[in-house]
C-alpha cells in the first residue's frame, strides 16, 4: 500500500508502455513489506532536464531508474558519475546523497557480469570479446574490465565506436589489453553479442561461429526470444550460454543495493515478478 511515508523511485523513459521494471520491483516490495514504490514517468526528451532536478526536489523522492532515451543525457545532469557510467557514456539509475548531490550509476553490465559469475565461470584474467560497441556493449565492456578481465576484443560495424570505448576503458583501467577491429572468437574465455542482431529470424550470426572455442561462455542481449540462433548455435557447438533476460534480472540487486534497499536474488525476482 501506498503511503505518505512511501518512498518513491521514478522509472523515467518515453514512452512508457513497454516498461518491466513496475512488475518486478513492486511485487518484490510488497511481498517484503518495504515501504516503496517503481512509478512510470512518460518524460519526453525535452523536458528531461528540468524535470529530473524538479523529481529529486520531492521530499519523498529516493531514487530513479533511468531509460530510453534519457540514459545518455542523464550523465551531463548529474553531479557525480562512476567510472562505469563514463565508459558507457550513459547513465540508468540516480539518486540523492547526503550532501544533496546526485549520483549516477550504469548497471546493463553489472548484470550482465553478475550473472555470468553465479553461473561459476571466471572473469579475473580472461579474455573476452564484446562483438557491438554501442549503449549496451559499452556498459558490458566496463563492467568486465571492473571485473578484472587481462584482456578485451572491441568490435563494431561503425569502427569509431569501437576506437573510442577503447580509449574510454584505457583511461580508467591502463593495465587493460584491449583490441578492436576484429569479431572473430577464436581463443576467447567470454563471447559477447551486444548487438541487436538476433531480433530478426533472418539476421546474420555474429560471430562465425566454427571459429568458437567450445570452452567459451556465450552471453546474448537480445531479449526477443530466450534462445536466440546465435545462443543455439553456440550451444550446439558445446558452449554453455547466457540468455538476454539473464541481464536484466541480474541487475535489479545492484540497483537494490545502489539505493540502500534490502537485495535478493535474481531467481526470486523471477518468481515473484508479475510480468504477464
Amino acid at each position: 500500500m501506498i503511503k505518505g511515508t512511501t518512498r518513491l523511485i521514478g522509472h523515467l523513459g518515453y514512452p512508457t508502455e513497454s516498461f518491466k521494471a513496475p512488475m518486478i520491483y513492486n511485487p518484490y516490495f510488497q511481498r517484503e513489506g518495504i515501504d516503496a514504490v517503481v512509478v512510470p514517468m512518460g518524460c519526453r526528451g525535452e523536458d528531461y532536464p528540468d524535470f529530473l532536478k524538479l523529481f529529486f526536489r520531492l521530499s519523498n523522492a529516493h531514487g530513479a531508474l533511468v531509460t530510453m532515451p534519457h540514459k545518455v543525457t542523464t550523465t551531463g545532469l548529474v553531479d557525480r558519475l562512476s567510472p562505469t557510467a563514463a565508459i558507457a557514456g550513459a547513465c540508468n539509475a540516480v539518486k540523492l546523497e547526503a550532501d544533496g548531490r546526485l549520483s549516477g550509476d550504469m548497471f546493463d553490465g553489472e548484470g550482465f557480469v553478475r550473472g555470468v559469475l553465479r553461473k561459476g565461470h571466471k572473469l579475473d584474467g580472461a579474455r573476452a570479446l564484446v562483438v557491438g560497441a554501442g549503449g549496451v556493449g559499452s556498459a558490458i565492456a566496463a563492467s568486465l574490465a571492473k571485473a578484472g578481465v587481462a584482456e578485451l576484443g572491441l568490435f563494431d560495424r561503425q569502427a569509431s565506436a569501437a576506437e573510442e570505448l577503447s580509449q574510454r576503458l584505457t583511461a580508467h583501467y591502463p593495465a587493460l589489453r584491449v583490441a578492436t577491429g576484429s569479431n572473430d572468437p577464436d581463443g576467447f574465455d567470454l563471447v559477447v553479442n551486444a548487438t541487436p542482431l538476433g531480433m530478426k529470424p533472418d539476421d546474420p550470426l555474429p560471430v562465425d561461429i566454427s571459429r568458437l572455442p567450445a570452452s567459451a561462455f556465450v552471453g546474448e542481449v537480445v531479449m526477443a526470444q530466450e534462445i536466440t540462433p546465435f545462443l543455439a548455435a553456440a550451444r550446439a557447438h558445446g558452449c554453455a550460454v547466457q540468455v538476454g533476460t539473464d541481464m536484466l534480472f541480474e541487475q535489479i540487486p545492484a540497483y537494490l543495493e545502489f539505493f540502500g534497499l534490502p537485495s535478493t536474488t535474481a531467481e526470486d525476482l523471477r518468481a515473484v515478478a508479475k510480468l504477464a
